[in-house]
């Protein structure tokens, strides 16, 4: 069996922060008795739109993870690029929620960066 120690340990930290997302905009539309859309309530879109990225770019960096598992990368670089895709999901979310570029900018760099480089990685790997 292949080991994924640290997919394991990245879907669980990401399912813990996917869960404290999905209930700041279910708390946020429960103080406003809205069901549906944001009724252009500006803190619950940034609720919404901080879950939504999440959603849109958690799971991936998962596989990511998952993928220097699977091709043997070091612990070392597997533990790097998972702590970084979890500074930079921490960051955006937070930055997001507080409406700071200074957060989000970063962050975005952080993850994409990190991404560039697992994803060569990868496909050097795969030739």
């Amino acid at each position: 069996m292949l080991p994924i120690t640290v997919t394991v340990c990245l879907t669980g930290i990401f399912a813990l922060m996917l869960i404290a997302l999905s209930l700041n905009v279910s708390l946020r539309r429960r103080d406003l008795k809205m069901a549906r859309g944001d009724g252009g309530d500006e803190a619950l879109q940034r609720r919404i739109r901080a879950h939504g990225n999440f959603i849109e770019n958690a799971p991936f960096c998962i596989l990511v993870v998952l993928a220097l598992e699977a091709v043997l990368a070091t612990s070392d670089i597997i533990w790097l690029v998972a702590a970084a895709f979890i500074v930079a999901r921490i960051l955006h979310a937070w930055g997001t929620l507080t409406a700071s570029i200074a957060l989000v900018a970063p962050s975005m760099l952080i993850q994409h960066a990190v991404m560039f480089c697992a994803a060569i990685w990868l496909l050097i790997q795969s030739i």
